[in-house]
């Protein structure tokens, strides 16, 4: 673990506070490693068997 420093303190004595708000920044700061999932999407298919949806073989078109 030690050999995935992201950043040290070379001087000064940084409170836990203080610690914890620069490494929240870095962070947030980098660049993700793998980009979130897609969500799939919902199909004409299922829309069109949802109550309600208009021009549906369940629903007479209006």
């Amino acid at each position: 673990m030690a050999d995935d420093l992201l950043f040290s303190v070379s001087r000064g004595t940084p409170t836990a506070e203080e610690l914890a708000a620069v490494t929240a920044a870095l962070l947030t700061a980098l660049p993700r490693s793998s980009p979130p999932p897609d969500e799939p999407g919902v199909s004409a298919w299922v829309r069109s068997g949802r109550s309600g949806a208009r021009g549906t073989w369940r629903t007479p078109r209006s």
